[in-house]
């Protein structure tokens, strides 16, 4: 007993030393937006060797600095108004900012996303104006391969003024997405919704509704990036997702909504990947749309392109064929080559090179743009 009393006394005598080492570490504030509209990041890993921040568009990562509390920090140069994917990179594995909320949906790598607002609000913020409603749909797949369950799933933008019951049907554009993104990427990071309410409400573009499928046709196609180097499983993935979004989706939509069935009340365009598969599907299947659009198109493996290659200008008789690239993207080659390829066959196309990288601060500026051209009479 008097050991244990002993053991106790001790015990009790040491606790407000312990208590001062267990106190908790201060909370870090790891991504700040500054009055310059610069951005500092900061991270505590006091036993990490390196640590880098990487930001969408500026290319290299951003070396971070450790103070004398293990807490590693960097600011950025002034940044413009736009909205920003960013991810930590500790020792040479990627980390995700778990201290902010806001996180990219991607379905190989996981960013965090920050916004440098503006003066006045962005065309991607929402603002007191009218707003459509976004619809998410499941439905049984008979072509994607690799959906669990045989699930797969779009989603459906309809404008604030849409009536099931208007004598006149909307148009429709079908709006796809890029490679590792899923069905929501147009609207969870392209912010899609609120660019197309703001442009309404402006009385910019005409009201429309857009379609955005999961732009897979074979799951096992978004794994590994090194795919892109397989012309064969770039073409199978293609026309896997062609066949469901003419056969699937499509039939679905147009039983559902109040959409016109004409071609000329429809469009396809898509950013990345779904730029590749917009010229494919637009290009090939000119009878069912007469506006086609690529953003940032992986038109580098053109044997994916094979079903375009006898492309006539006055059969194909399109409204519109706009195809863009930032000019600091590794497709801008490519991009231009196609267009090149396009020309040749004396196919009108409005060719538009912006500055940027692969990111969507360029593709937001691509849907900003490319709308306004839909559905109006020339």
């Amino acid at each position: 007993m008097k050991n244990g009393f002993l053991a106790l006394s001790l015990v009790l005598s040491c606790a407000p030393s312990l208590a001062f080492a267990q106190a908790p570490v201060p909370p870090v504030r790891s991504v700040e937006v500054n009055p310059d509209h610069t951005i500092t990041f900061r991270l505590r890993e006091p036993a990490a060797t390196k640590v880098e921040v990487g930001v969408d568009v500026l290319g290299p990562a951003l070396a971070m600095q450790k103070d004398d509390a293990g807490v590693w920090s960097v600011t950025t140069p002034v940044m413009q108004p736009e909205i920003y994917a960013y991810h930590f990179a500790v020792d040479g594995a990627n980390r995700v900012d778990a201290t902010n909320p806001r996180i990219a949906p991607n379905l190989v790598g996981i960013s965090n996303l920050i916004e440098v607002p503006g003066d006045a609000p962005e065309m991607w913020d929402a603002t007191n104006v009218p707003h459509g409603v976004v619809h998410h749909h499941t439905y049984n797949t008979a072509v994607v391969v690799g959906r669990e369950n045989n699930q797969s799933d779009y989603y459906v933008y309809t404008p604030p003024s849409y009536d099931a019951k208007a004598k006149k049907p909307y148009p429709v554009l079908y709006l796809l997405h890029g490679w590792s993104d899923d069905a929501s990427g147009w609207t969870s990071v392209g912010q899609a919704h609120l660019i197309l309410d703001n442009l309404l409400a402006q009385g910019k573009i005409k009201p429309m509704v857009v379609v955005m499928p999961l732009g897979y046709g074979d799951m096992a196609f978004v794994h590994d990036h090194g795919v892109w180097n397989q012309p064969e499983t770039v073409e199978h993935n293609v026309s896997l997702f062609e066949k469901a979004l003419l056969t699937e989706v499509l039939p679905q939509v147009e039983a559902t909504y109040k959409v016109s069935r004409k071609r000329e009340d429809r469009a396809i365009a898509g950013l990345s990947m779904g730029g590749l598969e917009s010229l494919r599907i637009g290009l090939s299947h000119t009878d069912q749309f007469a506006w086609v659009g690529g953003f940032s198109s992986a038109v580098h493996s053109l044997d994916s392109l094979e079903a375009i290659k006898g492309l006539d200008p006055k059969i194909a008789n399109l409204k519109t064929l706009w195809i863009a690239c930032g000019v600091d993207d590794a497709l801008i080659t490519p991009n231009r080559s196609f267009i090149d390829f396009l020309k040749n066959k004396n196919m009108p196309v409005t060719q538009i090179e912006t500055p940027g990288r692969h990111t969507w601060s360029v593709w937001r500026d691509n849907l900003i743009h490319f709308t306004p051209l839909l559905f109006v009479e020339k």
